[in-house]
C-alpha cells in the first residue's frame, strides 16, 4: 500500500512564505511525475505545479515566479516552496504522484493523492 503524507500548511500573512512537503511511503518501485494541486472553497481543484522524474517543471500562471516545486528522489519527497503569498492562494493543497509498485507477480502504475493540507493567507 502506498501513502502520500503532506505537511507544512498553516496560517500566514500576505507576503509571507510556506514550504509544503509530501512524502511517499510503501512498496514503491519508482515515482514518476509528482505535482501539487489546490482547491479553494467553492472552486474546482486545480494544478499548481508539476515536476517530472527528470526534473522538468511546469507551473500555473497564477503562481509563476512565486512558487517553486522540487523533489528529493532519495527521500521519495516533493516540496512546494511558496513565497509572496496572496490571500487568493488560500486553499487545501494536495500532493499527487504516479507511482509504480511491484510485487512478485505484477507491476502496476497508478496515481495517488495525499490527504491535503490547509494553507490560509490573511490579508
Amino acid at each position: 500500500q502506498v501513502q502520500l503524507v503532506e505537511s507544512g500548511g498553516g496560517l500566514v500573512q500576505a507576503g509571507g512564505s510556506l514550504r509544503l512537503s509530501c512524502a511517499a511511503s510503501g512498496s514503491i518501485f519508482s515515482i514518476n511525475t509528482m505535482a501539487w494541486y489546490r482547491q479553494a472553497p467553492g472552486k474546482q481543484r486545480e494544478s499548481v505545479a508539476v515536476i517530472t522524474s527528470g526534473g522538468s517543471t511546469n507551473y500555473a500562471d497564477s503562481v509563476k515566479g512565486r512558487f517553486t516545486i522540487s523533489r528529493d528522489n532519495a527521500k521519495n519527497t516533493v516540496y512546494l516552496q511558496m513565497n509572496s503569498l496572496k490571500p487568493e492562494d488560500t486553499a487545501v493543497y494536495y500532493c499527487w504522484a504516479t507511482i509504480t509498485t511491484v510485487t512478485t507477480v505484477v507491476s502496476r502504475t497508478r496515481a495517488y493523492w495525499g490527504q491535503g493540507t490547509q494553507v490560509t493567507v490573511s490579508s
